[in-house]
């Protein structure tokens, strides 16, 4: 699939991750949730093997069926335009088997770790009934947090040099393949069992135990040799964690592990103290092992020498103890000799077939250098052995854009054509070339900022002040002296002095006290606090400071700040005022003077004995509680009358009254506490 291809309408290809045996797997992105995935898809000339379709989704689905933190989920399955495909959780790492070159020799508390993390994963399959077939390194992945996850489980892969197979059972990859997948039988669980105890023996080493020249070399020599001692290669491993893989790959699989889980039990324990000085496991050798099947490629094997044995038994006489119990036969007609010359002819015609033969068997075929960039050394050289090729000379280049112990490049190079048994040189990388850092402090900026950037280091400047490093010079670096750094990668800091620290003082108005600490310890400022009241700056901040803003001062300058203590608290005074108020008769009418005199006798009369007229008495104050547009008292009066009058005031502050009577103002004036 090219790159950009929109895959069900949802998976985004980014880029191909690998190619498979049975499919090719690509990093997509999923549109709709918005996260990388995996995806790995049939390969195209077995889209029409309906076996493999079939084996293709009967393995996606038992997989898509294991729901385990150390097993890589299986997200969704489809086909589209004929093309089947799965689509996982993408694990961004590496799979263990590079994790092994990089980091090797691993810590045995760290090997233990990772294999209880393989050991779970496997125990949790055969719990459901899946047998993986084809544990190997290569199919264990370590993400960028070192959790180990497996994938491909019970995805079947096709033959290839490192694969044997035969009839509906497939074996796997023949450095991990058991005994008894040699013997042409069914895997089982305790062939699981048998891989992970040569995955443990390769994280402790470094490699595989056994290696051939063939695949079929190397699946012989798991049925007929003894397993390798770890601890030949390394004394101090623990002979409790050798035995944990001697009785995993024990030949006879009744003598190996009975599951995973009593596996995962004895390792576990296998660093412990108390197993010191346990004795090396040894199998029960008291019951033979089965008789050896032949494999297929063995049988082919046999099957070209058979006509030089058949001729070899024809000319050997059998034993005079057989010819003795042989029953007499009858006897044979006697055949004419044919001539000589007969016989010679045949015998040059033989001989020119046979030369013919191994002159076309023995021809070196063309083959194309593999792609090995990219791989580790140990990958490529397996890849080369596996294309009949043999490896040359090893140099190591620095290289920028390769991992160390990564191949860099081949001499020939990729896709060149050369024969069998030709040699193949490999660059690997030695990673990024190193610079190692001296002591710049006290030396100019500028020159040793020159010198880093020639030697394409990236350099940062910060600066600081010092009253005793001169303006310009290097104050402190990082990382420090003796540290090698990448080019290209890393960055170097170097601090440099702007000598004695000058300071624009800054406007402070508003600003808290803990602001003004905050920024005179900043700065170097020694600072005093002042108080003072404001109408106009609310309490706690800033009202002025000495010397003011935009000054330039030095380092352990005094600055005085006075912060507002907000308005100042006025004082009340509360005092009384007696008023008089005089009362006022209504004046008589006129048409009175114009009556006689008797009525007015009898007027006079009847006026000495009536009451007062009363007047209308309305008295309005102001002071901190009252206002003049208020009534604040009205009565009526028939004489005068003293009233006392409260007023409530603020320090300085004078009140006011007015007084109506009858609706005429008869008094309107100022009153203070003093009397005034």
């Amino acid at each position: 699939m090219e790159n950009n291809y929109l895959l069900a309408d949802r998976y985004r290809i980014k880029q191909l991750l690998g190619e498979g045996g049975m499919a090719n797997v690509y990093l997509a992105h999923d549109e709709i949730l918005d996260r990388d995935v995996a995806v790995k898809v049939l390969r195209l000339d077995l889209r029409n093997d309906q076996e493999t379709q079939r084996r293709f989704q009967r393995e996606a689905k038992a997989t898509s069926e294991l729901n385990h933190p150390n097993i890589v989920s299986i997200l969704d399955v489809g086909e589209e335009e004929g093309m089947q495909y799965i689509v996982m959780e993408y694990v961004k790492g590496e799979d263990l088997k590079k994790y092994i070159v990089k980091h090797f020799p691993i810590p045995y508390q760290r090997v233990v770790d990772m294999m209880e993390q393989i050991l779970s994963a496997v125990a949790h399959a055969h719990a459901h009934g899946i047998i993986h077939r084809d544990l190997k390194p290569q199919n264990i992945l370590v993400d960028e947090q070192g959790n180990v996850k497996i994938t491909d489980f019970g995805i079947a892969v096709i033959l290839s040099d490192n694969s044997i197979t035969q009839t509906n059972s497939l074996l796997g990859s023949v450095h991990y393949l058991s005994p008894e997948q040699a013997r042409g039988h069914m895997a089982t669980k305790q062939s699981d069992i048998y891989s992970l105890g040569i995955i443990l023996y390769e994280m402790l080493t470094g490699s595989v135990p056994f290696e051939g020249e063939s695949a079929v070399s190397i699946a012989i020599k798991h049925f007929q040799n003894e397993m390798p001692a770890v601890r030949d290669f390394d004394p101090r491993v623990p002979q409790a964690l050798e035995n944990v893989i001697l009785k995993a790959t024990a030949k006879d699989p009744s003598q190996r592990y009975a599951t995973v889980v009593d596996m995962a039990t004895d390792l576990k324990t296998s660093l412990s103290p108390k197993r010191a000085g346990e004795p090396k496991w040894a199998p029960d050798n008291s019951k033979d092992l089965e008789e050896t099947k032949v494999l297929p490629a063995i049988a082919a094997a046999a099957e070209l020498a058979k006509p030089t044995q058949a001729e070899a038994a024809t000319d050997t006489p059998e034993p005079a103890e057989k010819a003795a119990d042989t029953e007499p036969q009858p006897a044979k007609k006697t055949k004419k000799k044919k001539p000589w010359w007969l016989w010679a002819g045949l015998a040059a015609g033989a001989i020119v077939i046979i030369v013919v033969a191994a002159l076309f068997l023995t021809a070196k075929k063309d083959v194309k250098v593999p792609d090995l960039a990219g791989l580790t050394q140990q990958q490529a050289e397996t890849t080369l052995q596996n294309a009949d090729l043999d490896i040359g000379t090893i140099e190591k280049e620095y290289s920028n854009t390769v991992d160390k112990g990564d191949v860099i490049r081949s001499i020939p190079a990729r896709n060149q054509v050369i024969k069998q048994g030709n040699t193949v040189n490999l660059i690997v990388s030695r990673g990024k070339k190193g610079y190692k850092l001296g002591n710049y402090v006290g030396d100019s900026y500028d020159t040793v900022a020159a010198a880093l950037r020639k030697e394409k280091i990236d350099v940062k400047r910060e600066y600081a002040n010092s009253a005793d490093v001169a303006p310009g010079e290097i104050m402190r670096q990082s990382p420090k002296a003796g540290k090698t750094v990448i080019p290209g990668s890393d960055t170097v800091t170097l601090t440099v002095s702007r000598g004695k620290k000058q300071i624009v003082l800054r406007d402070l108005s508003n600003y808290t006290k803990k602001s003004v600490q905050d920024y005179a310890d900043e700065n170097g400022l020694n600072v005093t606090f002042r108080q003072a009241y404001s109408n106009t700056v609310s309490a706690g901040l800033v009202m002025s400071q000495d010397p003011a803003a935009g000054t330039d001062v030095t380092a352990d300058t005094n600055v005085v700040v006075t912060l507002s203590q907000g308005t100042q608290p006025t004082k009340t005074t509360n005092f009384t005022k007696t008023v008089q108020i005089p009362y006022l008769a209504p004046a008589a009418s006129s048409s009175s003077a114009d009556s006689s005199d008797e009525s007015s006798t009898t007027s006079s009369s009847s006026s000495s004995t009536s009451e007062p007229v009363p007047n209308d008495i309305v008295i309005y104050i102001q002071d901190k509680s009252h206002s003049l547009s208020t009534v604040y008292r009205e009565f009526k009066i028939t004489k005068d009358t003293p009233v006392e009058l409260p007023f409530t005031v603020d320090s300085g502050q004078t009140a006011h009254y007015r007084i109506t009577r009858d609706g005429t103002t008869i008094a309107d004036e100022q009153a203070s506490p003093n009397g005034n």
